[in-house]
């Protein structure tokens, strides 16, 4: 009978007292962000004014990320491409970890709920900063008085369910993928090993990417709308 394996600490360092559990997930965070930070330097270490094909291939995915925020947040808000466009490339590849045959760091909830967390900061602390802690303030109380619990609700609302959403996704593409692996190993062991790629061109490259899609998209729009309410 199928049992998901549970997210088991490597190691639990004490931190100011408090007890930090040091997962797989988050290792592989590490070693993504580090990849991905020495790819970046080395990348763009030498840029010229006329391209080669590797900065012209790293210019058209600025354009795309560019032109995919600005159609969705309009061009006043183009300071937070950096924040978008990192936040796209780091949750793809976290996603797309599964294609190695780890398991993505985004089925752990407090992977997810971080992401979540660093959203919330985000288009809160941009809020404040456009309006300052009285119009912010002023915007809870929208459109009347009565509405400030309901207002104050909706905002922490917002993380638990982008936290929710992408764990539930991605968990689910993890019990699916191990599900059809148990099955086929009950048939052959030479059965793993090509039916499953169409499974995981499915969840890993295809379902990583809406999940991305959607939680950057559902980022801008909370940006965008706290910003102006």
């Amino acid at each position: 009978m199928f049992r998901l394996e549970p997210v088991i600490p490597i190691f639990s360092p004490e931190i100011f007292g408090f007890t930090v559990d040091i997962t797989a997930g988050i290792i592989i965070e590490w070693i993504v962000i580090l990849i991905l930070g020495i790819g970046a330097f080395l990348l763009t270490r030498n840029l010229k004014l006329r391209p080669n094909k590797t900065q012209s291939a790293l210019e058209n995915i600025y354009q795309t990320i560019r032109d995919f925020m600005v159609n969705t947040m309009d061009e006043e808000y183009e300071s937070f491409l950096p924040y978008i466009g990192t936040l796209m490339i780091y949750l793809l590849t976290l996603n797309l970890v599964g294609l190695l045959g780890f398991r993505p760091p985004t089925s752990d909830l407090s992977i997810t709920a971080s992401f979540a967390i660093s959203t919330f900061l985000v288009v809160n602390i941009n809020a404040i900063r456009k309006h300052g802690i009285l119009g912010f303030g002023k915007g809870l109380l929208h459109p009347f008085a009565p509405m400030l619990p309901l207002n104050i609700l909706e905002r922490f609302i917002l993380p638990m369910s982008l936290a929710l959403r992408l764990f539930g996704n991605m968990i689910a593409a993890v019990i699916l993928l191990e599900l059809v692996y148990e099955k086929l190993g009950e048939i052959s062991i030479f059965a793993q090993l090509g039916i499953p790629i169409i499974v995981h061109g499915y969840f890993d490259i295809f379902d990583g990417l809406i999940q991305m899609i959607v939680f950057t998209m559902l980022t801008m729009i909370n940006i965008k709308q706290t910003a102006e309410h």
